[in-house]
């Protein structure tokens, strides 16, 4: 098991909303329960991405902040060197979509993504927000996952990819399915925080860059989510 991660946050100034830098605490926390050392670096829209980190995160915002952030990314280029050489990436909402090949802008204009990810983005006809359950992917061996959701965005996913999860309650993609994942890549609509309210997901984010992990005594945040998960699913 690695002994120490570094923990990239990805313009926490254009892409932190609903909480989403609790993504990055959750990571800090469940790491260092297991006995591994984290260095979490914030990375400003003006700076560059560093290639060496080992587990990526960008979260969610507004249509302009969204453009600029793909905008700057496709100049930069760090954060495909990163995932070249094998980090792991989650990226919600407005960064999911950048992970595309495209998303819609401000007045539905495509707008190029950086194309991590075999998806493309556009607007839909309503706003969808509320509570999302989903079940996921058997072949990540994960329990149901419960968040919010609060977007426009219909994604539709290419060959490239494979469905993150089902949805149960919610609208997550917009055709049944919510998020994605390729590789060590996990996209998703879930806020939450997303790693708060599926502490499963965090530990298979930190598997993916540090090995088998040992088990923690997270009673609580099974509790936690358990509770949540009976007040979204219908009776």
């Amino acid at each position: 098991m690695q002994s120490e991660l570094s923990i990239v946050w990805i313009y926490p100034d254009l892409l932190s909303t609903y909480g989403d830098q609790g993504n990055v605490l959750v990571l800090e926390q469940r790491a260092r329960a297991r006995g591994i050392r984290t260095r979490t670096i914030h990375v400003r829209s003006s700076d560059p991405v560093p290639q060496q980190g080992d587990v990526y995160l960008i979260g969610g915002g507004e249509d302009r902040p969204q453009i600029l952030g793909a905008e700057r990314l496709r100049r930069d280029g760090g954060l495909h060197a990163a995932i070249q050489r094998g980090a792991a990436l989650l990226a919600v909402c407005a960064g999911y979509q950048i992970m595309g090949t495209v998303f819609g802008g401000e007045e539905g204009q495509p707008v190029p993504g950086i194309g991590l990810l075999d998806i493309s983005s556009g607007r839909g006809e309503r706003r969808s927000v509320g509570e999302l359950a989903a079940e996921v992917d058997p072949a990540l061996g994960l329990p149901t996952l419960t968040g919010f959701e609060n977007h426009m965005g219909v994604t539709r996913l290419g060959p490239g990819v494979r469905p993150l999860s089902r949805t149960i309650v919610g609208t997550g993609n917009g055709d049944g399915t919510e998020g994605c994942y390729a590789g060590r890549i996990i996209g998703t609509y879930l806020h939450g925080p997303a790693l708060a309210r599926n502490p499963a997901l965090a530990d298979l984010l930190l598997s993916w860059v540090a090995g088998p992990l040992p088990p923690i005594d997270d009673r609580w945040y099974q509790a936690l989510r358990d509770e949540r998960l009976r007040a979204v699913l219908p009776s």
